[in-house]
């Protein structure tokens, strides 16, 4: 499993670079601040609920979180189930909007 920074992630965004980002929060975490990623919650990534992520299996993805727990575990699970490029957001939202705001 690769890390990426916030800083780094957002030279990409600016850049307008097309990036597979995953929101591993709750719904309610997602609404309270989010950018711009496919929400798609560590249970469902936990159950195997993994069809709609399927084409990106040798893309790369970058998973984030709050903090960078639950996004390492996702990278984890996503690893085992043959997905090839998973990257942590180090320190996740937290992390982001600390350093970006809103």
């Amino acid at each position: 499993m690769k890390v990426i920074t916030s800083e780094e992630l957002k030279a990409r965004m600016d850049a307008g670079e097309r990036l597979h980002i995953l929101d591993v929060r709750e719904p309610s975490e997602y609404e309270w601040y989010n950018i711009g990623g496919m929400l798609k919650p560590l249970g469902q990534i936990q159950s195997f609920q993994l069809e709609d992520i399927e084409d990106w299996k040798s893309e790369e993805i970058i998973i984030h979180c709050k903090m960078g727990g639950r996004s390492m575990q996702a990278c984890m699970i996503l690893e085992q189930a043959g997905f090839t490029n998973v990257v942590n957001l180090a320190g996740g939202i937290l992390d982001w909007r600390q350093k970006f705001g809103i």
